[in-house]
């Protein structure tokens, strides 16, 4: 189920990101492993994590993930491994919420674009996901919510 779509204005917010290039059929496994990295770096350097963690993919293939996953921070990160300093871009982005279980995003991203584009709005390449509420919170997939962001080019 997808909330009323906004159009919103963000700003740059800095983050602390590490950059994954994957097949689509390794996310799974990949991507519990990268938190718990990117929290433990964040831990050593005495850094709050602020809000959600979060995946901006930056470039979009049927096969392919190109992404960073990340986490809003309290301060600036400092390089650690494979955890760098990063951004979430200012934006023009369309929003919405997605509540359900992951396997529905991809449905949901579709219903996302059918809106976006019936109602004019030409996306840039890349999109971001922030995982509001999910496993972390409750064990209940049914309520897990996803803010899906796509920005927009004029």
């Amino acid at each position: 189920m997808l909330d009323t779509p906004q159009i919103v204005e963000t700003k740059a917010q800095d983050a602390a990101v590490i950059h994954l290039t994957i097949p689509r059929s390794e996310m799974m496994k990949a991507f519990g492993p990268a938190v718990g990295e990117l929290m433990t770096a964040l831990a050593a350097q005495g850094i709050e994590p602020v809000g959600a963690v979060f995946a901006h993919h930056l470039t979009m293939s049927p096969d392919t993930f190109d992404f960073e996953l990340g986490v809003k921070v309290s301060a600036p990160a400092k390089a650690a491994g494979r955890v760098k300093p990063g951004q979430l871009p200012a934006a023009k982005v369309a929003r919405t919420v997605y509540t359900g279980p992951y396997e529905g995003l991809p449905s949901a991203w579709g219903e996302f674009d059918t809106w976006m584009k019936a109602n004019g709005h030409k996306q840039a390449g890349n999109l971001w996901e922030l995982y509001s509420v999910g496993p972390q919170s409750t064990p209940d997939p049914a309520t897990w919510r996803t803010e899906l962001n796509r920005p927009l080019v004029d």
